[in-house]
């Protein structure tokens, strides 16, 4: 993406009150001054956007895909939105499929929902954030339980940039461990450089305070301060 494109789904997140600064705990326990939650994306048209971004970062990065799989639940739009972006834009029409959370033990049962994954299928997992890595690591058995597909890459929202568990960043260690790669849309980094001192509809999200506050949070978790 280039930095306009960083900076329209900066605003964008936003807008939709997904990308917020304040006082929060991450998935992994840590306490931080920044969020993103794709939970608050709630109309058709804010779907639709976050589609056509997710859509352009396949379209430009990784090319041929044929499963997009959607972790639940987060995932599971992300996974959708991205779908038809690809098919209405680029003409690419690849399959979806998302996990249930809970067991089902009647009708045709199965542990996903959607596409039916084959041997070698080219998937891309739809996520939110990275932070840690976790939420990967316990997806990547449930794909592989369904048949021997390649993870063609990880597509995220915003990459954190923290320390996975030995010390590097987690998308470090995820290539390392298990050869996925990610792309994120953009990282903490573009976040600051973009918002510090900036004005969206009338307000500065990030002011010095604020800016001070994750640029601490950083040297203590993130591998790359």
């Amino acid at each position: 993406m280039t930095q306009e494109d960083k900076k329209a789904f900066i605003t964008f997140m936003v807008r939709s009150g997904v990308l917020t600064f304040g006082d929060f705990v991450t998935k992994s326990g840590r306490n931080t001054p920044y969020f993103i939650n794709t939970g608050n994306y709630g109309t058709g048209a804010q779907a639709a956007k976050l589609g056509e971004f997710y859509a352009q970062c396949i379209h430009d990065q990784i090319g041929k895909v044929d499963v997009l799989f959607g972790p639940a639940y987060k995932g599971i739009p992300l996974a959708t939105a991205t779908a038809i972006s690809l098919q209405n834009i680029y003409k690419q029409d690849v399959g979806y499929c998302f996990n249930r959370k809970e067991a089902k033990d009647h009708g045709e049962g199965g542990k996903l929902v959607g596409c039916k994954l084959k041997d070698d299928d080219r998937v891309i997992i739809t996520e939110d954030v990275i932070t840690a890595g976790t939420s990967v690591r316990e997806t990547l058995p449930i794909l592989q339980e369904q048949a021997k597909v390649k993870i063609a890459g990880l597509i995220v929202s915003v990459d954190r940039m923290e320390k996975g568990m030995h010390g590097k960043t987690a998308v470090q260690e995820l290539y390392e461990d298990l050869g996925i790669r990610t792309y994120p849309l953009v990282t903490v980094k573009d976040v600051i450089t973009c918002l510090h001192g900036v004005e969206i509809d009338g307000k500065v999200i990030i002011d010095d305070k604020m800016k001070e506050r994750m640029e601490n949070y950083r040297k203590q978790y993130c591998a790359d301060a």
